[in-house]
């Protein structure tokens, strides 16, 4: 049996790979992805929690609603910033493990809150903050699985984990409409609330939009206990990982992840809400699921087309698919209440999360490259020695860096749903909003071609 903490860890030697390395990243891999999967569940729960409220008698306002629907990116962003450099420090699998119970807390605190009917709104907002410990995972989960792959299949391995772990967003929008219809767990959880929508009364179990996630929670913590593992040579102290702050490319990274993930956990925790407020007549839980669900299942595909053909060309091109996307939902847009396309409206979104998948695997195939680039260069005529520090240097900063920029990014989920709600409530649509995010992609594009994708460029990666 492989010991827990593994001594000796050598992916880039092709020998130790092919015997032993290949088959321990796998299975680490394969118990990280569920996790994650389970993070982003109930991160986003919140999402379609809050549509629901009213219809059980919360007397919220609209503004207040898309509060409760942006605190969990606000809290999930903040705890990815010391997350992200907690694997080296604790390791892995002691990490995955701690990260993953926590969990259960806001899962069964939704429980409980949504069947009384005198839970408070300052409740409900603590709620939502503690949502956020599942979006924290993302930058521990990253940061791990980056140790334990060759730098030549990093794009693919990251990209099965962040699309795969996202796909939780969309599991979460299918599985808890479907949850809250029935008393799935009989008289162990609490009878119905009435619901009541559009003069139609019925009953809704909401409770088990918390509830639903408690035993996969559990399992999944004693997978990550049991069967996964730290790795000796990625241990690090916090002073030895804040180089990245001196370090440019770490804040330029920072920003262009903010571009592709931002968006995506950003609009998949707004659309529901914006889908609700711009086209009344519409279910929003019928088709917000869809979005994450293809967001999710591209990012592999762009971290593998990236490990292809570079991560710098694919970032730079997604980007200015993503502004044309962003004019096309202005498009299609209803302006007073009257006229636009819902047919159009949501096209145009599934190509803007089609892009963020894309986006999200390109830029991570970017950081250790760029990393790795960066040190060797430092090290160049200096021996072998300083080679192969300045490898292990480089896999270091860039696990970092992959984590704090995915904390710098998961703000995204708490400016994109506050942006439309204060451009909804200062103007009357969400207009204001997207010229901005629009405005937002051009720069993702200027600094992406710039400093990578040019000819010339100063880090071509």
């Amino acid at each position: 049996m492989t010991s827990r903490v593994l001594a000796v860890w050598n992916p880039e030697d092709q020998a130790f790979w092919n015997t032993e390395g290949k088959s321990i990243a796998s299975r680490n891999l394969w118990i990280s992805i569920p996790a994650l999967l389970l993070s982003f569940a109930v991160w986003m729960v919140w999402s379609v929690v809050v549509v629901n409220l009213p219809t059980i008698g919360f007397p919220f306002a609209t503004d207040q609603l898309f509060w409760l629907a942006a605190l969990p990116g606000l809290a999930g962003a903040t705890l990815r910033i010391f997350y992200s450099f907690m694997v080296p420090i604790f390791g892995g699998r002691k990490w995955t493990t701690i990260s993953t119970a926590s969990l259960l807390i806001p899962a069964i605190g939704i429980g409980f809150a949504v069947r009384d009917p005198g839970t408070s709104y300052s409740t409900f907002l603590v709620l939502a903050l503690l949502c956020g410990l599942g979006g924290g995972n993302f930058a521990s989960s990253m940061s791990n699985i980056s140790f334990f792959f060759p730098q030549a299949q990093k794009g693919t391995a990251l990209g099965l984990n962040a699309g795969l772990g996202n796909l939780g967003v969309s599991a979460m929008q299918f599985l808890v409409p479907l949850a809250i219809t029935a008393g799935v767990f009989g008289a162990l959880c609490g009878g119905p609330q009435d619901c009541v929508e559009n003069g139609v009364a019925r009953p809704m179990w909401l409770q088990n939009a918390g509830f639903i996630w408690v035993p996969f929670i559990a399992a999944s913590t004693v997978a990550a206990w049991f069967g996964m593992n730290d790795i000796a040579s990625a241990k690090a102290s916090f002073r030895e990982q804040a180089v990245i702050f001196r370090r440019k490319h770490n804040w330029l990274m920072c920003w262009l992840y903010l571009g592709t993930f931002g968006s995506f956990i950003g609009y998949s925790a707004g659309l529901p809400l914006l889908i609700k407020s711009q086209f009344p007549g519409i279910s929003p839980t019928k088709y917000a699921f869809l979005g994450p669900l293809v967001g999710a299942l591209m990012r592999p595909v762009g971290g593998w087309v990236a490990d292809k053909v570079g991560g710098a060309r694919v970032t730079f091109w997604n980007f200015i698919a993503m502004a044309a996307s962003a004019a096309g939902i202005l498009a299609f847009l209803p302006r007073g209440g009257a006229g636009g396309s819902f047919a159009g409206f949501l096209a145009m979104f599934i190509l803007m999360f089609v892009t963020t998948g894309i986006g999200n695997g390109s830029t991570f195939r970017m950081i250790p490259v760029i990393f790795a680039t960066d040190r060797m260069r430092d090290a160049e005529g200096k021996g072998p020695a300083a080679q192969e520090q300045a490898a292990k240097d480089a896999a270091k900063e860039a696990a970092a860096v992959i984590g704090f920029s995915s904390a710098f990014a998961a703000y995204g989920a708490f400016f994109i749903p506050k942006g439309f709600g204060s451009s909804i409530s200062l103007t009357g649509g969400p207009e204001a909003a997207l010229y901005g995010f629009l405005a937002f992609y051009i720069t993702c594009i200027a600094v992406t071609y710039w400093f990578y994708s040019r000819r010339n460029a100063e880090m071509p990666c």
